[in-house]
């Protein structure tokens, strides 16, 4: 019994004691893993905050180039329209010359009928006064101011035959400036043709030469031909 009761207590105790030592291990890889688990989520974290970096810096670096491109088509449309504006001055300026010289010709002619209607401003003040003196003058002064009206219709009229001739001018001179260059092209085709000719004709009796050089020589050849049989015959 007291045998016994030795070899339990031993076996109890090292039970107690293998349980302990278990238990501790147990403990420390429990507080490894979960440091490792810790450390695991750490790196989790950094990997993806690098990820996010790298992500908004790739974002940051192709809306800086969208910025580039919109900056890029926005200097582009500031250069056409700074054409656009450019031509549009360049089409003011010429309406402005071309204006003053409307305005210069209206002014021209509004002078002239301005001093139309101070002769006949004078010429009715004179037919009111000749009026009570003489009728026959008043009817002579009434036939002046009309042949004067007359005369101004006919230089109205002369000024727009002056237009219409300058402008038949200019169309005939841009048919005849035409007609010329036309001309000038036929000659010059006329010129290569003839030069073209010329050079086939030079080829021509070139090769005819040396046709009759080749007809010669070929001549030649068969006297000698000839006369080296006859000298051959007359050895037999």
């Amino acid at each position: 019994m007291t045998k016994a009761k030795k070899i339990k207590n031993k076996n109890n105790s090292s039970v107690s004691i293998f349980s302990s030592k278990n238990l501790r291990s147990v403990l420390n890889n429990y507080k490894k893993n979960k440091e490792q688990k810790k450390i695991k989520e750490i790196k989790l974290k950094k990997l993806a905050e690098s990820n996010q970096i790298i992500k908004d810096r790739k974002e940051l670096r192709l809306f800086e180039e969208r910025l580039v491109k919109e900056s890029n088509k926005l200097k582009f449309k500031e250069e056409e329209l700074k054409l656009k504006e450019k031509e549009l001055k360049i089409k003011e300026e010429n309406l402005k010359i071309e204006n003053k010289r409307l305005i210069k010709k209206d002014e021209d002619l509004g002078q002239i009928d301005k001093d139309l209607r101070l002769k006949e401003k004078e010429q009715k003040l004179k037919s009111d006064e000749q009026f009570r003196k003489d009728i026959d003058l008043k009817a002579r002064e009434e036939e002046q101011i009309k042949k004067e009206l007359k005369e101004k219709r006919k230089k109205e009229k002369f000024m727009k035959e002056m237009v219409l001739q300058e402008e038949e001018q200019r169309r005939i001179e841009s048919m005849k400036l035409k007609e010329w260059e036309e001309q000038f092209d036929r000659e010059q085709q006329m010129k290569e043709r003839k030069e073209i000719l010329k050079d086939e004709r030079l080829k021509q009796k070139e090769l005819n030469r040396l046709n009759s050089e080749d007809t010669n020589l070929g001549n030649e050849l068969s006297t000698k031909l000839e006369s080296f049989d006859v000298d051959k015959s007359s050895e037999h």
